[in-house]
């Protein structure tokens, strides 16, 4: 039985003569991490903040009112 790619598995790798080659930094970059909505977690932890400050709030109002 004869496998998908074993016809190509022993070819040499392609090197074009017009485009140079990437640097190998460059090529790195390019699957570096990055922040696809930048600024996004600045938002959630100042919503966390406004609702951690509302929450205790409301947790002083009702300890109040039972005491």
């Amino acid at each position: 039985m004869k496998k998908t790619y074993d016809d190509m598995i022993d070819m040499p790798h392609h090197v074009s003569d017009r485009h140079p080659q990437m640097p190998m930094a460059e090529r790195a970059a390019q699957f570096s991490p990055f922040a696809a909505l930048s600024g996004y977690g600045d938002v959630i932890r100042e919503t966390e903040a406004r609702v951690r400050s509302k929450v205790e709030a409301e947790e002083r109002e009702d300890e109040g009112e039972y005491e």
